[in-house]
């Protein structure tokens, strides 16, 4: 389960050491940490990260079939989780050490910024490939992020990109090598720290606003 570690003014927030999809439980705990974060004050920011081969596979598609009559509500609770992080009132940097898939994906694009794995690993939309399609709030999301052209590619053909073509994409800020992938993201974070507060949040409100509104919304949330 995630973990929320606070060095100074910066919280880590260790995601797990599996395939880390989106189990109910999974998402509270996630959401629990982000919760304990922004109600922080002064100059803060936050890392995101994981151990292991994944840092989020997305979904999870085995609960979402043996419960498909709470599909609505778990989608609602995805996209709770997407606007909670996207505007946070700091700046998020996510260390992506591992593989990045859908929802996963989708989730490091609700950072302020990426940090990538050069050698090894894949950043993914796939649900070209398995017949799922996106969501309002999920489409709003990838393309409040991705320039035009890298969102068609992304969310169209299912590319799966490589830490170093996902740099040249602007899908991440950076590709770095394994072992400091996490630290790079740190220092990233580390810079920005007094940027934190109601004006930045404010900012993030204003920029992201048509996305947020799609994620917020429960009534159809799957269009």
């Amino acid at each position: 389960m995630p973990t929320l570690d606070r060095q100074d003014n910066l919280f880590v927030l260790d995601l797990g050491d599996g395939e880390n999809r989106f189990h109910p439980d999974w998402i509270a705990s996630v959401d629990a940490a982000l919760e304990e974060v922004e109600k922080a004050e002064g100059p803060r920011g936050l890392v995101t990260a994981a151990t292991g081969k994944f840092y989020s596979n997305g979904l999870d598609l085995e609960w979402l079939s043996a419960h498909a009559d709470q599909h609505d509500d778990y989608i609602v609770s995805v996209h709770q989780l997407f606007a909670r992080l996207l505007s946070l009132p700091m700046i998020t940097v996510a260390a992506l050490q591992g593989h990045t898939f859908a929802a996963g994906a989708m989730f490091s694009l609700a950072h302020d910024f990426r940090v990538m794995r050069s050698d090894r690993g894949f950043w993914c939309l796939p649900e070209a490939d398995i017949n799922m399609p996106f969501t309002p709030g999920m489409s709003a999301l990838v393309q409040s992020r991705l320039a035009p052209q890298t969102a068609h590619e992304a969310m169209l053909t299912a590319r799966r990109y490589g830490g170093s073509d996902a740099a040249a994409a602007a899908i991440v800020d950076r590709a770095v090598a394994e072992d400091v992938v996490r630290s790079t993201a740190v220092e990233i974070a580390q810079a920005q720290l007094s940027k934190a507060g109601d004006t930045l949040g404010t900012i993030k409100a204003r920029l992201y606003g048509p996305a947020l509104a799609s994620l917020r919304e429960t009534a159809t949330p799957r269009g």
